[in-house]
């Protein structure tokens, strides 16, 4: 498709982008490459493509065509200069910080993070000697004052999991700019369709595609998008000459596209954290619809937040599309079609009858996933952030009574009737 003479719409984009119909057999659907490796021309051209000098499939650990349209198709979304597909939004951040970082590096992160994420950032990194510091991201000005001389990114997330906090990703990115460092942002929540922090200053952004590109809780899989904006002259894990490949400079060689090149050739590689060619055409159709379920996602969100919002059996409802929520102008600023379909909200009678709330819904499924066409529900302080301690949970905003809700696309009346009612049983 050929977007140099027209700058198309989102709604187009997501449906050609990256693709043209097959030249052989005329398909229109995007084929599903599902093969491990492919034949080389020739000697010298299979040299050429292991040295990085020519384009081309070499195994599909590393590309293959079709998550090659869905690359291409979530960074034209994005506005991003490219992308990469992994086997889960957790491998992503992962390798996009494997990328950038070396030991004795540190990040600054917000705190109101997804609990996976919060633990790959306190454990599993410090293991490779990477230090996070952990912020309240709802005054900017902690990312700055977490700032050390070994600081080499921040990260946060668009809408803050599972609080709905909104991350004022522009005064986040100006302190990045200042450092010269890169800003990451998670925009699983929001997707391209309700923000783009490139837009905003954003370096780095990264999905769990599992969530609300895929849409229909099949597949899991992540994405590493780069804005093409950013010096990494001055980090060395990008710019200095490579021992695996001769000591090419990836930043040097490939410009704007360095980092993801690095990414994909050398972290990626060795890392195998890579998405197979079947996921890849299960989240290409759900990008085809994205825009149309996101609008529903969040119309449904807003009624079911300002129902909860009025119910005697709730105490409080953190949903920013709500005008009381302390994070309501940030919302119209970066998410103006609404701040997503997740949110969370607190029972009256803690624990128990948060219990007893989940026991009794119907339609409603208590499962660790969010961003199912179907509505979906969790407690996390005993399921998604249980492995955290009661200090990081109190950091998280993760209290005893807290309820994550997933608003699906269900007809609007029986979500409200089956929270009522789920709700009443409570004081049963």
């Amino acid at each position: 498709m050929n977007e140099s003479k027209r700058a198309f719409g989102f709604e187009t984009r997501m449906l050609h982008a990256g693709h043209i119909p097959d030249a052989v057999t005329g398909a229109r659907a995007v084929p599903i490459y599902q093969t491990t490796s492919y034949v080389f021309d020739d000697t010298d051209f299979a040299a050429q493509l292991f040295e990085l000098k020519q384009y081309g499939n070499i195994y599909t650990r590393i590309m293959n065509p079709t998550t090659a349209v869905f690359e291409e198709r979530l960074a034209s979304l994005e506005n991003a200069t490219g992308c990469l597909a992994t086997a889960s939004g957790q491998a992503a951040q992962f390798i996009a910080l494997a990328t950038l970082l070396q030991p004795e590096d540190e990040i600054v992160a917000s705190a109101h993070l997804y609990g996976g994420t919060y633990t790959q950032f306190s454990h599993t990194l410090r293991k490779l000697c990477v230090k996070a510091h952990f912020v309240d991201p709802t005054d900017p000005k902690n990312f700055e004052r977490a700032l050390t001389p070994k600081t080499r990114a921040l990260y946060g997330e668009t809408i803050g999991n599972p609080r709905g906090s909104i991350l004022d990703i522009e005064a986040a990115a100006e302190i990045a700019k200042a450092r010269r460092i890169p800003l990451i942002v998670d925009n699983t929540f929001a997707t391209p369709w309700l923000c783009r922090p490139i837009d905003f200053g954003a370096t780095i952004v990264v999905h769990s595609a599992t969530k609300f590109i895929g849409g229909h809780g099949t597949s899991i899989a992540g994405a590493l998008l780069e804005s093409g904006n950013f010096d990494y002259s001055h980090y060395p894990t990008v710019s200095d000459p490579s021992p695996s490949y001769h000591n090419l400079k990836f930043y040097e060689t490939f410009g704007h596209y360095g980092f993801l090149m690095k990414a994909r050739a050398e972290t990626l590689r060795d890392v195998g954290a890579c998405i197979s060619p079947f996921n890849s055409f299960l989240l290409i159709q759900g990008l085809e619809t994205l825009s149309l379920r996101m609008e529903r996602h969040v119309q449904n969100a807003l009624a079911v937040a300002q129902f909860l919002k009025s119910h005697p059996k709730v105490e409080w409802v953190s949903y920013a599309g709500l005008p009381d929520s302390p994070y309501h102008a940030l919302a119209k600023k970066y998410t103006p079609k609404g701040p997503g379909a997740v949110f969370a909200f607190g029972v009256r009678g803690g624990r128990e009858a948060g219990k007893k709330f989940i026991e009794a819904l119907q339609i409603f499924s208590h499962l660790a996933n969010v961003g199912d066409a179907k509505s979906l529900v969790i407690h996390p302080a005993s399921t998604t952030h249980q492995q955290l301690s009661d200090e990081e949970l109190q950091k998280c905003g993760v209290g005893p009574e807290l309820i994550r809700l997933s608003i699906g696309l269900e007809t609007l009346e029986d979500l409200l009737w089956d929270l009522d009612q789920a709700l009443l049983a409570t004081s049963r």
